[in-house]
């Protein structure tokens, strides 16, 4: 048997059937960063390696068996093995990995599988299938404290059983190769060195959203919401939002209403407890708390609150359950108008209770509200009134909202829009916000930056230069675990249905699988989407040391024309040079 192994890039998608292309090394990287690589190994049993014409250098006679699969443990060690984790890149389906090819800076559009989901190794062990590629992902995780210096890295492959190999040579070198060791047949030895750089990286400046739907982990769970089981989920999930950049976070002061069909209910997951009694309304504020004090303890640094009206202009009520003559009922909903006089008088009997619960709770200079998610032109009207509503009982807190028209900025509605990446144009040529936050979802598929399964991963990546040339305030994405079919028509699993009933293409709708027992499985897509983030803040980094006319010019170096959410290098290639000058950089001026 032939093992066949190549390193790769983080950037690197590979599938089942497509050699991919190796990496360049060895590797630099800062301290309190993050780097990752990919393994790839292809068993191949000896009479297909010989009709593939793949050669080796010895031959072990005598044996010429085929395998379905090879049971193998694999290693790494180094002396920074403590900042190391090896994960095996699986296969997920997708029936709409991608929902525009016009701009030509696509992987696939076709349905099929797909690599995204992260899946730990339980004592390294795994299962190798035979004449396809496998990938693991190799990320290093380092500290304020990690030491510096150049470090060896070896990734060792050890296969079970009586099974005979072939050998070409050992991995040092970027070449594809058969890599076994000639004093154990049955080892596959893969090697390569990571320079720490005597450099550490800023904390992040950037506030990333990605809305957190807490009812979808109750519902793929089937647990009780605000159980004990139904927190400790919630809580691990933050955590590693927050490992990978997430550090505001969408809070339920009542049911958000996104993405709900009109007349339609999501679970209900509200943290104010709300009775209505002899015509006053009372409030409990102690699960808010609860939330406040978990998701502080996490790591998050904002809050904004679960936005005041439906989705797509204003129009209603969201679902807001309310304690009546002892019976918790829906008070307010799809039913309800929202400029009527009922939701009125709860509007000035909540918001300032609700405020006064963010001073108390130290958070209101961290804190924004909503209107509405996403309202258009002609929805003008309603979504002035309604924010003209809510704005006099908020005195003091932003408000901001997703939307692409310049006139709600223009005509000062809202001071803070959070523009989609796909409409900046007229913001950028006219006057810009002074807090300027961007936004994508599904529609933003034509020539900008995304995480689609379909799309390469360099352009996911590539967003990080984007936010720091173009100075952005903030970021917000609407699906960091949303498990239901688009409008929350019914529950999905995410395993197998990735793109919300096909609705949404994959890579969209959630970052982060609901592993076994409440452990939260990473994405490949959330993975490179951190090391944007990165690399923006090794920009910032940069910048401290030299200034940003430098930095500016070094991003652009070579380039046909500047970089703009529209244009930009598509070469993964670019990427990872590019953040390998601004690590060496750094260590020069530093």
């Amino acid at each position: 048997m032939v093992i066949q192994s190549v390193l790769a890039s983080s950037l690197e998608k590979i599938f089942p059937e497509q050699t991919p292309a190796a990496c360049r090394t060895p590797f630099t990287m800062l301290k309190n960063d993050t780097f990752s690589f990919q393994v790839a190994l292809r068993p191949v049993n000896i009479p297909e390696a010989a009709s593939e014409g793949i050669r080796s250098s010895w031959y072990l006679a005598g044996n010429a068996s085929t395998y379905a699969s090879v049971p193998a443990q694999i290693t790494v060690t180094s002396p920074i093995a403590a900042c190391i984790t090896l994960r095996r890149v699986d296969l997920v389906p997708s029936t709409l990995p991608l929902n525009d090819t016009r701009d030509g800076n696509f992987i696939s559009d076709k349905p099929g599988l797909y690599p995204d989901l992260l899946t730990p190794l339980k004592d390294g062990k795994c299962s190798l299938p035979c004449g396809i590629w496998t990938a693991f992902w190799v990320e290093i995780e380092t500290d304020k404290d990690t030491p510096a210096g150049a470090f060896p890295v070896t990734i060792r492959v050890d296969m079970d059983g009586d099974t005979a190999y072939l050998q070409d040579n050992c991995c040092e070198s970027n070449s594809l190769h058969t890599g076994m060791t000639d004093t154990d047949p049955g080892t596959v030895i893969l090697k390569t060195q990571i320079e720490v750089i005597d450099a550490v990286l800023p904390k992040q400046q950037l506030i990333v959203t990605e809305w957190f739907h807490g009812d979808c982990i109750a519902d793929y769970y089937k647990i009780p919401v605000f159980s004990e089981t139904h927190w400790e989920y919630m809580r691990r999930q933050i955590c590693l939002g927050v490992r990978r950049g997430l550090n505001m976070i969408l809070t339920p002061i009542f049911t958000p209403p996104l993405d709900t069909d009109v007349g339609g209910e999501r679970t209900t997951i509200q943290l104010a407890g709300i009775e209505y009694k002899n015509g006053v309304y009372l409030f409990d504020f102690s699960k808010l708390e609860r939330w406040v004090f978990m998701c502080r303890a996490c790591g998050i640094e904002y809050f904004e609150m679960a936005h005041l009206y439906t989705q797509w202009g204003a129009a209603h009520c969201p679902k807001i359950m309310v304690t009546e003559n002892g019976v918790l009922k829906k008070r307010f909903g799809w039913e309800n108008d929202a400029l009527g006089e009922d939701y009125r008088q709860f509007l000035k009997a909540f918001l300032p209770a609700l405020c006064g619960e963010l001073r108390r709770l130290g958070i209101e200079d961290r804190t924004v509200f909503h209107i509405s998610d996403e309202p258009n032109e002609a929805c003008l009207p309603q979504y002035r009134a309604a924010k003209a509503q809510a704005a006099e009982l908020l005195s003091g807190f932003p408000i901001i909202d997703a939307m692409s028209h310049y006139r709600y900025f223009a005509d000062g509605i809202c001071e803070t829009p959070i523009i989609a990446t796909d409409a900046l144009e007229p913001f950028l040529a006219g006057r810009r916000p002074d807090c300027f936050w961007v936004y994508y979802c599904c529609a933003q598929n034509y020539r900008v930056s995304n995480r689609f399964f379909g799309m390469p991963s360099a352009r996911n990546r590539v967003l990080g230069l984007q936010l720091y040339k173009y100075q952005v305030s903030g970021f917000l994405q609407w699906g960091f675990n949303f498990y239901n079919s688009r409008l929350s028509k019914r529950h999905i699993d995410p395993f197998t249905v990735t793109d919300a009933d096909g609705a949404f293409p994959s890579g969209d709708s959630f970052l982060v699988y609901p592993g076994p027992n409440g452990e939260p499985l990473e994405s490949l897509h959330m993975a490179v989407f951190y090391e944007a983030l990165c690399d923006l803040r090794a920009l910032s980094l940069l910048e401290r040391l030299t200034d940003r006319e430098h930095v500016l010019s070094l991003m652009e170096d070579g380039l046909d024309e500047p970089i703009t959410f529209t244009n930009y290098p598509r070469d993964a290639g670019y990427l990872l040079r590019l953040r390998e000058r601004v690590n060496r950089e750094v260590a020069e001026y530093s």
